[in-house]
């Protein structure tokens, strides 16, 4: 009990800040704006706490299952806390483009901040870095379709008709994400890592046997022989790198194996469960709270709606933030493609279908069509993803276009378009 207790310190922490905040709510609530904008910083750090440990047993459970099941765990848990969060922030909020605006900031801060960040840390320390160049033109691909579907064409949907076609995107958005999952978890599994023997064998190339002395050069995307002690070298962060977002499975090792992190073999399913489970729980608890708070400490700031959304998005994606950079100055750029990209794409292709059908539930509509800014801005972003993620190699220059283009969306935001 106490080796759990220490391990999870960090939600115990969370737990703490909640019993706190639920305790003193009233008071908080009535000393000011300052002082809930305070609070509200606070609560935020405490949710990032919760998050990051809802994420590591996902992980945890994901490696234990296998596919599809694992995926579909990484995935389910990291949309579950940003539709509990939209959810209770939609409560005390009178802004009909919150959905919409959470969205739209999770996809510029994974694809253009996620990214854009983290290829440029690892082109300067590393140069250029490979990856598997088929799993950044099938998430791109996948990306384009959903936002289209379900945040550009919304624009031409006459208001009358808006219930017919909220339900036709619910059903076509779980298609699309089950015929994804099929897919990523079975004939095009290599599409997601950058050594899959698979593909090799298609383009008569001989694929080194399982156990065999080839490991990836993942710098230049050789093979080389490697000795057998050079899997047992392996650094914790490159471990650790090699953690994946809630849409794409791991790097596999060079026989083919997926990494697992040593924790994974000694920690019960059942506590990972009741872990995940409990975090969820102290998630949806602070956001309560949390929501009030920012309410009160953005009233009279004059901020423009889009903040609430982006501060949602941003929690949500803590975790990912963190896994991404580390994984990039482990020269690892496939996890790096698989958590931004996968993390955009588990975002539209899972929260979209869960939104509106509390739209439909409720009668109230959402207004999900993008403004001529964010469209462009989505639109811009999407054809220097596909120029960029074309060749199998980033670079600081690719990286720095993207990390541009995310501030150009911090400017517009601040300025309220």
């Amino acid at each position: 009990m106490v080796a759990l207790l220490l391990r999870e310190k960090f939600l115990l922490l969370a737990l703490l800040s909640t019993v706190l905040a639920y305790t003193f709510e009233h008071t908080l609530l009535a000393h000011g704006e300052v002082t809930a904008l305070v609070v509200s910083g606070l609560l935020i750090g405490a949710i990032l706490c919760a998050s990051i440990r809802v994420a590591h047993h996902a992980e945890l459970l994901a490696e234990k299952v296998g596919d599809p099941y694992g995926t579909m765990i990484l995935t389910l848990s990291a949309v579950l806390v940003e539709v509990i969060i939209l959810a209770i922030m939609m409560r005390h909020s009178e802004s009909p483009t919150l959905v919409r605006d959470t969205i739209y900031s999770a996809v510029m801060l994974d694809i253009n901040g996620i990214l854009g960040l983290a290829a440029l840390m690892g082109g300067l320390k590393h140069g250029e870095q490979a990856y598997n160049d088929d799993s950044s033109r099938t998430y791109s691909v996948m990306i384009l379709t959903a936002m289209g579907i379900s945040m550009v064409v919304p624009e031409f949907i006459p208001e009358a008709r808006w219930q017919v076609y909220s339900g036709f995107t619910v059903v076509i958005m779980l298609v699309l994400y089950a015929v994804f999952l099929k897919m990523q978890t079975g004939p095009h599994s290599y599409f997601f890592s950058y050594s899959y023997p698979e593909k090799r064998k298609r383009r008569g190339t001989v694929a080194a046997p399982r156990g065999g002395l080839e490991t990836v050069g993942v710098a230049t995307g050789a093979f080389s022989p490697a000795a057998p002690a050079t899997a047992a070298a392996a650094s914790t962060a490159d471990q650790v790198a090699a953690t994946t977002s809630a849409a794409a499975p791991q790097d596999l090792a060079a026989d083919g194996a997926p990494v697992v992190a040593h924790e994974a073999e000694h920690t019960p399913i059942k506590e990972s469960i009741a872990v995940l489970v409990f975090g969820v729980i102290v998630i949806g608890a602070l956001a309560e709270v949390m929501s009030k708070t920012l309410q009160l400490g953005l009233a009279s700031t004059g901020a423009p709606p889009i903040v609430t959304a982006l501060l949602v998005a941003t929690i949500s994606a803590g975790p990912e933030i963190l896994t991404a950079l580390r994984a990039a100055l482990a020269n690892r750029m496939q996890s790096v493609v698989n958590i931004a990209l996968g993390a955009s794409l588990s975002t539209v292709i899972l929260t979209v279908p869960v939104m509106e059908a509390m739209a439909l539930y409720t009668g109230q509509p959402f207004q999900m069509a993008m403004t001529p800014v964010q469209t462009v801005m989505v639109a811009i972003t999407l054809i220097v993803a596909a120029i960029n993620l074309n060749d199998g190699q980033t670079n600081a220059i690719e990286g720095m276009t993207h990390f541009v283009l995310f501030a150009t969306f911090l400017m517009l935001s601040v300025m309220g378009l």
